[in-house]
């Protein structure tokens, strides 16, 4: 017999393996493609973090030019705000520009997270560490992507197909990166390219060291837009005998867009020939062929460098009129050596920057104070050419005779804080910015709300235009047609628009007059449309007194006090309201309108919770503690919203609790003047200077918005606050032992007396020698100069003072 037959002996008596069950076969899979995934996210989140600690560890500085900022240049670090949380990023920019400038040219960086924009509105994001190149237009702080026009690339190479449709970026470090006001710099090592630039107010001034003796190339891309917006009509054409390049594009931004878009048109010429074109269309690239029409277009001009180190000067002058009236800005500003107009460029800037002197700051305080200055400067947009021409609401070339017109007023904002500010530094400006907006108003048919470029954008709500022309008049400003602006903020005030308008006026009006407030239900918002309408209303009160018109005063006070209909007194909140007389519930008075993203609970809050907008009456401060239960539960529940707010500056969730990063209650800190309790306006002002403002990229703790929460600085570091459409300002504490401010040929000088840094409370305050027993003072009594005195101690026995994190 066979030793096969035995078992042990290779016959297998054994029963027939069972095959695992499907489910579990998956199971294995999907937990094996589960764990893949998770370490592909680790190691990608990973990759993500170093490089951003790479990025940020990287200070300005390393880089060394021969171009030294003046004196008070010197304190201003353009980086403040450029970085942070995406979504509470100041939205600043390096770029350079002088004051109020239609040229802000500056670099245009992109995401490593979301490809070709930067993660800042304003085109340059200091978490970035990769660069598109540089263009001439972009708005200042705010949430709105608008400009990226003619975006110039120095580089080494011919420009490719897709080089033309997506762009190239190129790495660079903030290690070698510098910017002071009216100069940036860069060393791009990847291209072996140093670029600086400065300008005039419509001129970019390029200039780009190439290192070796390569060919050099700079493109021109006319049809750029930031953030990868829409851009078409363009047009480009290239005339080699002159070294010049004309065209011209229509893009559609954030704003632009919600009237048509806006057509801006350039002139750039070389300072050296160039030795070969392409210009291109879409993908398509023709060698010699100087002219191209489309939606995308650019063209590609190379030049010998034979010379080590050889340098290409590029002026670019940009209009919204015409490529003619851009030439003639080419040759009205900049005509001189790039080393002259940067000088020009700063002295331009010291002088606004000189308009107040400080004494007693740290370093680390005048760099903050002097940075947020300088941002107050940076917007709205002259937007007239050097010979006088604008394109007005109208769509019509106009003159501006006697006066600048300005465009990209973030007036919901702005008219807050950066108004005031100039109509108490910079008077001409704001007569300017007022004449501007009547004209608007001429050629538009309304006055608007936050006018960009030459249309309505219909940005946020109410009608602040109102606010900024009723206090500029009130504190002594003249010069604009008062008549005009007066009917028309009535008009706005007292009906809806008609349909089809330009202009969205005060949306849902007719409600706010039938009912005295505005009906949740009938429209969105209504809570805080009912405060922004009666401020606006309050300025207009204010204003009618002023012209004699006591009738329209008194209805228009009335009005200012509908806020007051949507108070509930058994929850001690302003609560929407429906066209019954119902309160909305349930009522959520901690949720931010953020998070609550079918907006069940906040519709009718706007950028903030129910507690944010609990104290949006400083326009009537009295009336509104008195709706509180009494004074001293007012106290205690605004000192609670101070007390639990974060301490942290750019918190990527600000909280429900006290947001210096927005508009609704940024002037909440000065409600304890009016009840009471100065102490407290001293303490938490102080605290919000010390924790949420910083010299660094992180610098403020939400958008600037046009300079709104720089005004804010500077008002406050001074010890005063605006109540913006009156002429009263509220009293603090000063921050400096001493201030200058200029007020035209007079001088008002801030001195704190017994000054220390603990020193933070004010014991009392004298004008012109004269003790003051209020917490408050009129335009009038400071418009012609004079001192205001504080003397400073420490702490009251019952308060603690205010900390810095």
């Amino acid at each position: 017999m066979r030793s096969d037959a035995f078992p042990g002996n290779g016959t297998n008596t054994a029963s027939k393996p069972t095959r695992t069950p499907r489910w579990k076969r998956w199971l294995k899979i999907g937990l094996r493609f589960a764990l893949s995934l998770f370490l592909v996210i680790v190691v990608f989140i990973g990759v993500v973090v170093f490089r951003f600690e790479r990025i940020l560890k990287a200070r300005p500085g390393k880089l060394q030019t021969k171009h030294q900022p003046m004196e008070f240049g010197r304190k201003v670090n353009p980086f403040i705000g450029t970085g942070g949380f995406p979504w509470v990023c100041g939205n600043n920019t390096p770029a350079a520009t002088v004051p109020f400038g239609m040229v802000r040219l500056g670099p245009d960086t992109t995401s490593m997270l979301i490809g070709e924009k930067a993660l800042n509105s304003s085109g340059y994001y200091y978490g970035d560490d990769q660069l598109l190149g540089f263009s001439h237009t972009r708005l200042i702080g705010t949430g709105a992507t608008d400009g990226g026009h003619f975006l110039v690339v120095p580089t080494r190479e011919p420009a490719g197909a897709k080089v033309a449709t997506i762009g190239a970026t190129t790495r660079f470090s903030h290690s070698e990166e510098i910017a002071t006001p009216g100069y940036y710099a860069v060393r791009l090592p990847q291209r072996g390219v140093l670029a600086e630039l400065t300008s005039t107010p419509r001129v970019g001034v390029h200039r780009y060291t190439f290192e070796g003796s390569e060919p050099a190339h700079i493109w021109i891309d006319v049809s750029s837009a930031l953030g990868g917006r829409r851009s078409a009509e363009g047009q480009v054409r290239v005339t080699p005998e002159t070294r010049e390049v004309e065209g011209q594009v229509r893009t559609f931004g954030t704003f632009a867009s919600r009237y048509g878009g806006v057509k801006v048109y350039f002139v750039a010429r070389f300072d050296r020939p160039f030795t070969r074109l392409s210009t291109w269309r879409g993908e398509t690239i023709s060698t010699n062929q100087p002219n191209a029409e489309g939606d995308r277009v650019g063209v590609d001009l190379q030049f010998s460098n034979s010379d080590q180190a050889a340098a290409v000067t590029l002026r670019l002058a940009i209009s919204h009129v015409s490529v003619e009236n851009a030439r003639a800005n080419l040759e009205a500003e900049a005509g001189k050596p790039f080393e002259e107009i940067l000088r020009l460029a700063q002295q331009c800037w010291e002088d606004r920057l000189s308009l107040i002197r400080i004494e007693g700051a740290s370093e680390k305080q005048a760099r903050i104070f002097y940075t947020a200055l300088y941002r107050v400067f940076q917007m709205p947009t002259v937007f007239n050419d050097a010979t006088e021409d604008y394109i007005g609401f109208d769509r019509k070339i106009h003159q501006a005779t006697g006066f600048q017109y300005f465009t990209d007023m973030s007036l919901w904002d702005t008219f807050r804080t950066v108004h005031p500010l100039y109509t108490l530094i910079a008077p001409e400006d704001q007569r300017g910015m007022i004449v501007s907006l009547t004209r608007m108003l001429e050629q538009g048919g309304w006055l608007p709300r936050w006018p960009s470029g030459h249309g309505y954008s219909n940005s946020m709500l109410g009608t602040p235009a109102d606010i900024v022309i009723a206090e500029a008049y009130l504190k002594g400003i003249r010069g604009f047609d008062i008549e005009a602006a007066y009917a028309a903020m009535r008009r706005t005030a007292l009906s809806p628009v008609p349909p089809g308008s330009a202009f969205s006026g005060r949306e849902g009006v007719e409600h706010y007059l039938r009912y005295g407030y505005c009906p949740s239900g009938l429209m969105d918002e209504s809570v805080s449309r009912t405060f922004e309408f009666g401020w606006a209303d309050r300025s207009i009160s204010l204003l009618a007194r002023a012209l004699g018109r006591t009738e329209d005063a008194e209805v228009f006070r009335k009005h200012s006090e509908f806020y007051r209909n949507l108070w509930n007194p058994k929850t001690q909140y302003f609560q929407p309201r429906d066209k019954d007389g119902q309160f909305f519930v349930p009522f959520k008075p901690l949720l931010l309108t953020y998070f609550d993203r079918k907006k069940k609970y906040t519709r009718d809050y706007v950028e903030g919770s129910a507690l944010q907008w609990r104290w949006a009456a400083p326009f009537d401060a009295e009336g509104m503690i008195s709706l509180f239960s009494g004074p001293d539960y007012f106290v205690e529940e605004l000192n609670s919203f101070f007390a639990k707010a974060s301490p942290t500056m750019g918190a990527w969730n600000p909280g429900p609790y006290y947001w210096h990063g927005n508009q609704p209650d940024i002037h909440a800190a000065y409600l304890f003047n009016t009840a009471g309790r100065p102490d407290l306006t001293q303490k938490w002002v102080r605290w919000i200077l010390d924790n949420k403002y910083a010299d660094s990229y992180a610098g403020l703790d939400g958008n600037d918005d046009g300079g709104t929460l720089s005004a804010w600085y500077v008002f406050s570091a001074l010890g005063l606050y605006p109540v913006a459409g009156s002429d009263r300002y509220e009293l603090g504490a000063p921050l400096f032992e001493k201030a200058e401010v200029k007020l035209g040929k007079q001088q008002l000088t801030i001195v704190a007396e017994n000054f220390r840094p603990e020193h933070v409370f004010v014991e009392k305050v004298w004008l012109n020698d004269k003790p003051l027993d209020r917490t408050w003072i009129t335009h009038g009594e400071i418009q012609h100069g004079g001192t205001l005195r504080f003397r400073m101690g420490p702490a009251p026995a019952n308060l603690s003072p205010p900390t810095t994190k």
